[in-house]
């Protein structure tokens, strides 16, 4: 922290940083090459390869710190916060997907939460880390519409979750059971002993930590169930009052203030559990002196509505539903000293991230880029489809998203349960936002303008750079 309070800033020439000074200045690529080098031993297979713990929550919005002490003090205060932290798919299944490959939906094919079966799994980055020789282990939620009997390919030790809180089914290493109690803390113990087999087994490992906090029904722990939050009066966009230039589906939401804050309340309630798991690995990893050299990626697979624009759910291109809470740690690899990274970034930047960092090349073409490097994009495709032919909910929209402005368009298309795309494409509506003046989404710039305003704005150059972005 600075002596004013505020996380130091990265600049946009690169991030990894050799020391604390350096990191709490500025990061360049040099010092970027050598901290990485030194941690892969320069050819990436020696035995300083970092372990990796990758840990994915539920429909976990920003803004929801205050459930996460632990966990923030450890990768946000003592590691890297990414302020611009996106999904490319504000979806269950497409986004974790997207964590896999680090490909965009219509690039890997898991357009909806029924496609997971349309994954390339010779694709993922788990695959390609137990090829290299890690020891890989998967714990909690994998992908919807995944049967639970089938076993999660490339993971050689799991406990996959029937997504709930309490009392659920599980597929451990290839046994399907029933295990009481409370899913959060299953999944932390069971991480833990995959955490400590690592006394015995000198492999490197790679853990995928799914709780299914902060999804719905959003059951907290008994511990937590009473827990007071923080006050919360909303934002200008809880619930806006004036929805008329926004798509049908919008018009028509219902979400009130009082929604919004019993939604954030039991969100917040049940991460206080994650945020136990969380503190407990970093205390095992300190324990058997592992905590430097291991790799911490935190990220949501996507947000969610406290009541914005009168919408309490996802899959919608309000930036509630698609910026996540993004925090990486790996203090060997010269990120340990707390600073704020402030590039777009997103899931689609993780498995290209873990692959660098394990030293492992030949691995295909990934839409992402390695966080370890300098690349700093100006913005970035957001897309959703739009399953069945069924009324309500938003119609198949693809965004251009960037720091100081967004523009979205709506098409006809839509899905199958398998992602299979048909109808006409026609766009239907179009938004335009700018975010430097109106962060919340309230004015929608495309409403009733005229060509001329159109120009003024460059929507013209932004379709056509959505266009290309979607077959990209």
């Amino acid at each position: 922290m600075t002596e004013h309070g505020q996380r130091p800033h990265l600049n946009r020439r690169g991030f990894l940083a050799g020391s604390a000074a350096v990191a709490a200045t500025a990061a360049i690529p040099a010092v970027a090459a050598e901290a990485h080098g030194a941690a892969t031993g320069g050819q990436g297979v020696a035995a300083a390869r970092p372990n990796i713990l990758l840990i994915v929550t539920d429909d976990q919005p920003k803004h929801t710190e205050w459930a996460l002490p632990k966990t923030t003090a450890w990768l946000a205060d003592q590691g890297v916060k990414f302020t611009n932290g996106h999904v490319t798919t504000p979806l269950c299944s497409p986004s974790r997907s997207s964590v896999f490959t680090g490909k965009f939906a219509h690039n890997h094919g898991v357009r909806n939460n029924g496609a997971s079966l349309q994954l390339d799994q010779s694709t993922t980055v788990q695959r390609y880390l137990k090829q290299a020789g890690y020891r890989t282990g998967l714990f909690g939620k994998y992908l919807n519409s995944w049967t639970l009997a089938d076993n999660p390919p490339h993971f050689e030790d799991f406990a996959l979750l029937q997504p709930g809180f309490v009392d659920r089914q599980w597929n451990v290493n290839g046994t399907v059971q029933t295990i009481n109690g409370y899913t959060t803390t299953i999944i932390k113990n069971r991480t833990l002993n995959f955490i400590e087999k690592s006394a015995q087994d000198n492999r490197p490992w790679f853990a995928y930590v799914t709780p299914y906090a902060s999804h719905g029904p959003r059951t907290p722990e008994e511990k937590y169930a009473g827990t007071a939050v923080p006050d919360w009066n909303g934002r200008p966009s809880v619930p806006e009052p004036d929805r008329s230039d926004k798509p049908a589906y919008i018009k028509n939401a219902t979400g009130t203030l009082a929604d919004g804050k019993q939604i954030r309340a039991e969100q917040l309630r049940t991460l206080r559990s994650v945020d136990d798991a969380v503190g407990a690995f970093r205390d095992k990893l300190r324990e058997l002196g592992q905590l430097d050299n291991t790799l911490v990626i935190y990220i949501a697979d996507n947000g969610f509505g406290w009541a914005d624009h009168g919408w309490t759910a996802k899959s919608v291109p309000y930036r509630p539903a698609h910026e996540v809470p993004f925090y990486l740690s790996w203090p060997a690899g010269g990120l340990g000293a707390g600073v704020n990274d402030n590039r777009i970034v997103a899931n689609i930047d993780i498995a290209p991230t873990l692959l660098d960092a394990a030293g492992i090349t030949g691995a295909g073409e990934r839409d992402g880029r390695s966080l370890l490097s300098s690349y700093s994009r100006d913005h970035l495709l957001v897309e959703w489809w739009k399953q069945g032919t069924g009324a309500g909910g938003p119609q198949t929209w693809s965004s251009y998203v960037a720091k100081d402005k967004q523009y979205t368009e709506y098409y006809d298309l839509t899905t199958d349960a398998n992602g299979k795309v048909t109808g006409t494409g026609q766009v239907k509506f179009r938004e335009y936002y700018d975010l430097a003046g109106d962060p919340h989404q309230l004015t929608n710039s495309l409403y009733q303008a005229t060509p001329a305003d159109e120009q003024r704005l460059g929507i013209p150059a932004l379709a056509q750079q959505l266009a290309a972005d979607r077959v990209s």
